[in-house]
């Protein structure tokens, strides 16, 4: 037997078996591949009708939630209570007095519960409370609404005018205060347009208001009379400047200044010169000749 055909023939045998392993794995491999490509396909076609079917819109739960309320603090509340507490607890008249308060200041009409609104009294509902302020001569209660009822009812400044026009002794002005709010403006410009006057009382120091109007009377007493008439004016005028000044008031004249200067001889007493008389002449126009009796002594 021939060595060399015995190598070449276990050569094939050798590389057949080789050949025939790596056949076996390129099979494999090929079924992988179409394993691959096959699952790749499947998610192609799924992403194809995820993006032709539109998915549902979902709305969130968020919206159908509704939005909590502002949440009250605790302590604001608490301080709110105790003071409608407190004022509740007080006195009758404090209670009266804040709602005296509250009418003159709105100077609207209030019901009980629109009362314990504003100002927390419980009119309603504490009868000692009710009775007094329905009884008040600050209030005025018409069986439902309570307002502020003032000493004269007057509401602007031509009505105030005429009341003071029918107190020719005068009003006193405490007792206007109350009328409406802008009263006290009015009697000042009344004043400054000296259509009233505001005189002091020196006893009670409070003011008066008295028309001026030349056409009311005004009585004095004989007391007051004999009073002003028993007055003793000084003599020198210079106490009567010093108590012009005393009482706030500028004298018209200057005594001690006008004494100075007549020393030091700056004032001269000049004496009066005469006016010479004029005589009437026949130049002289007449127009009065109608009247010849005036006109005797004239000079030829």
């Amino acid at each position: 037997m021939n060595p060399t055909v015995i190598i070449s023939s276990s050569y094939v045998e050798v590389l057949g078996a080789q050949v025939g392993s790596l056949q076996e794995r390129l099979n494999r491999f090929n079924k992988q591949q179409e394993i691959c490509q096959s699952t790749l396909t499947s998610i192609a076609g799924s992403r194809t009708s995820n993006k032709t079917t539109p998915a549902p819109n979902i709305v969130p739960a968020s919206i159908f939630v509704k939005s909590p309320a502002p949440a009250v603090k605790f302590s604001n509340d608490t301080e709110r209570l105790q003071h409608i507490n407190t004022v509740r607890k007080s006195a009758v008249g404090a209670q009266i007095k804040r709602v005296i308060d509250l009418l003159f200041e709105s100077r609207q009409s209030f019901t009980a519960e629109q009362i314990n609104e504003a100002c927390y009294v419980d009119v309603k509902g504490n009868k000692a409370v009710f009775e007094s302020l329905a009884k008040n001569p600050k209030v005025n209660y018409d069986g439902k609404c309570f307002s502020y009822k003032s000493k004269h009812n007057v509401r602007d400044q031509k009505e105030l005018l005429r009341l003071i026009g029918t107190f020719a002794e005068g009003i006193a002005v405490a007792d206007l205060k109350d009328a409406y709010p802008t009263v006290m403006e009015d009697l000042q410009a009344l004043k400054a347009g000296r259509q009233i006057w505001l005189l002091s009382n020196f006893d009670s120091q409070e003011d008066i208001a008295y028309p001026n109007d030349p056409r009311v009377p005004i009585k004095v007493d004989d007391e007051l009379k004999e009073l002003f008439r028993s007055i003793e004016l000084p003599r020198d005028m210079l106490d009567i400047e010093r108590d012009l000044q005393k009482n706030g008031m500028k004298p018209a004249t200057n005594t001690a200044k006008r004494r100075v200067m007549a020393q030091n001889g700056n004032i001269l007493n000049k004496p009066k010169q005469k006016k010479k008389k004029t005589e009437i002449s026949k130049r002289t126009k007449l127009t009065n000749a109608h009247l010849p009796e005036l006109f005797r002594k004239l000079n030829g």
